[in-house]
C-alpha cells in the first residue's frame, strides 16, 4: 500500500467518528430544548417580562401595539442572593409597570390587570392638579415631553384634582376610593401615604389612573420598561377582542402586514 492509500485509510475512520460524535440523539435534542425553555422561563419570571401596550393612555410616549421588555429586578425588593444588583425605589417620572390595585371585569371574570403609567407621586408628596398642570410639593411640573392631550369627557375632574373629588362610578372609580379619598387631603393637596405611589398616564385626558382608582402599593410595582423591542400599528380596541375568530383574524393581519405596519422608527427603541 502506498503512502497516499495509507493516508486515506487512516483518515476515513476518524472522519466517520467525528460525524457520529456531532450527531445529536433525540433525547439530547429534547434536553437542549428544555434547557432553553427553562432559561427563558427564568428570565421572564424573575428578570424580565413582556408587556404589550393595550390603550392610548400613555400616548405619545407609548403607543398601542408597542411591545416592551420590562426590567423586573431594579425596582424589586432587594434580595440577598443577588447582592450585586442595583436596587432602588421608584422615582418621580419613572415609567413603571404595576398591578392595578382594584380588580376589573374582563370577559365576565374579575381580574387584576397589569398597567403601565408614569410615577407622579411618591410617599410623602403633596400633589394637586390645577388647570391640567401637576404640582408636587407646591412646584409646577413640566408636562411629559411626548405626552398627548385628547379631549376629555370630564375635564373639570381631570384638570382640577383633588379640588373636584372623584365620584364612585362602576367600571372606573371604585366606591372604596371615593370614601377613603378625603382622608388623604391636606390644605388642598392629596398627600401620598407611606408605601404608596400615585400614577398617571401621559395622555392625561384619556387615562384611567390614580385619580380614578387610588394609590398603588409598593408591592404592586412590577418593574420598568427597558426598551420597545417591536411596535406594530394596532387599533386601540384590538386587545378587547376575546373571540378565537377575532384573534386568528388578527394574527393573519399581522402576518400579511408585518413589514408595512411595523413602526420601524419605534422598534428597538430604548426607554428613558
Amino acid at each position: 500500500m502506498n503512502k497516499k492509500n495509507m493516508a486515506t485509510a487512516t483518515e476515513t475512520p476518524a472522519t466517520e467518528n467525528a460525524e457520529k460524535h456531532v450527531e445529536e440523539t433525540p433525547f439530547e435534542a429534547i434536553a437542549s430544548i428544555c434547557s432553553v425553555l427553562v432559561v427563558g422561563l427564568f428570565i421572564l419570571t424573575f428578570l424580565g417580562q413582556n408587556f404589550v401596550i393595550p390603550s392610548g393612555s400613555m400616548e405619545n410616549t407609548l403607543l398601542v401595539g408597542d411591545h416592551l421588555l420590562v426590567d423586573r429586578i431594579t425596582l424589586s425588593p432587594p434580595a440577598k442572593w443577588m447582592p450585586l444588583v442595583h436596587y432602588r425605589e421608584p422615582k418621580h417620572n419613572d415609567i413603571v409597570v404595576f398591578i392595578k390595585p382594584v380588580m376589573d371585569e374582563v370577559n365576565g371574570e374579575y381580574q387584576y390587570l397589569y398597567l403601565v403609567k408614569r410615577c407622579i407621586g411618591i410617599p410623602g408628596d403633596h400633589i394637586h392638579l390645577h388647570e391640567g398642570i401637576v404640582y408636587i410639593n407646591g412646584v409646577a411640573q413640566a408636562p411629559p415631553r411626548e405626552g398627548k392631550m385628547t379631549p376629555a369627557s370630564d375635564p373639570v375632574f381631570l384638570d382640577e384634582f383633588p379640588a373636584v373629588p372623584p365620584v364612585a362610578q362602576p367600571g372606573s372609580t371604585p366606591e372604596s376610593w371615593a370614601i377613603d379619598f378625603p382622608n388623604h387631603l391636606k390644605d388642598g393637596d392629596l398627600v401620598i401615604p407611606p408605601g404608596m405611589y400615585f400614577m398617571m398616564g401621559d395622555n392625561r385626558h384619556n387615562s384611567l389612573d390614580s385619580r380614578y382608582w387610588g394609590f398603588v402599593p409598593r408591592e404592586n410595582i412590577v418593574g420598568r420598561p427597558l426598551f420597545n423591542y417591536w411596535s406594530f400599528d394596532t387599533p386601540e380596541n384590538q386587545y378587547e377582542q376575546a373571540g378565537m375568530g377575532a384573534k386568528i383574524a388578527w394574527m393573519g393581519h399581522v402576518a400579511i402586514h408585518f413589514f408595512t405596519d411595523t413602526r420601524w422608527n419605534r422598534t428597538l427603541k430604548l426607554m428613558h
